[in-house]
């Protein structure tokens, strides 16, 4: 899945992007959120470009102020994601645990490499807040909810989450790869077994909680599409 930043005035019903049952609920999730991607994003997108943020990842010009919001925004957002499932207020979150696909730790690393760099950092924006709180009203009342941001957030990062590091190493960082786009193990292998946390996870879901976490894409794509936003500004 790219990275795709989405208009808070996009008006269309999620349900009637919802798929068939297909090979597992993970499917189901990718399917939603890949028609919210433009034409040019991906080949299943069906919104229509609104911003200098639909184009390809090829053409953004980052900046390293922008950069370094994005990487501490993101910071924070994983920082909570991680402690609402090892808290696991709610028992299904403990199979999310040790997914492999954490990324606080490595994150917290490079920031660290960057003041070491002379860098200062940033607090972070409105947006990282934002976002942050959302998820910490989540864990309990909606959980069905925080799930969708889990997926989207987590294996955002390992398709175009990676694709926009690339892109940002080649444009002011020389190339360097930072610890964020790097992980202990194979990445598919990885992402293979959290798909199959997340399925079995749902399984003993209704229809109607099935159908609530997938409304929540358009919100979670929003939500940290802000703050991708970040780079380029």
């Amino acid at each position: 899945m790219s990275v795709v930043i989405v208009n808070a005035t996009t008006t269309e019903k999620p349900k009637e992007r919802y798929p068939d049952d297909q090979k597992g609920f993970v499917d189901e999730l990718r399917s939603v959120a890949m028609k919210l991607h433009t034409k040019a994003q991906a080949k299943e997108g069906e919104r229509e470009s609104e911003s200098p943020q639909d184009q390809p990842m090829a053409k953004w010009e980052p900046t390293m102020n922008g950069y370094l919001r994005y990487l501490v925004d993101s910071k924070l957002v994983y920082d909570t994601l991680e402690r609402i499932v090892n808290e696991a207020p709610v028992p299904f979150y403990g199979e999310l645990e040790n997914t492999g696909l954490e990324r606080s730790e490595r994150l917290g690393k490079d920031l660290e490499w960057f003041k070491q760099q002379g860098y200062t950092l940033p607090e972070p924006s409105s947006a990282g807040v934002e976002y942050s709180g959302y998820l910490e009203e989540l864990p309990e009342k909606d959980p069905q909810a925080f799930i969708c941001h889990f997926y989207d957030v987590y294996f955002g990062h390992s398709a175009g989450g990676r694709l926009l590091g690339k892109r940002v190493a080649e444009k002011i960082l020389n190339n360097k790869e930072l610890e964020f786009y790097k992980w202990d193990d194979d990445l598919s292998l990885l992402i293979q077994n959290a798909k199959e946390k997340l399925n079995k996870v749902s399984e003993g879901w209704t229809r109607e909680e099935k159908n609530r976490c997938l409304q929540e894409t358009e919100k979670s794509l929003k939500h940290f599409g802000e703050i991708i936003r970040l780079v380029i500004t």
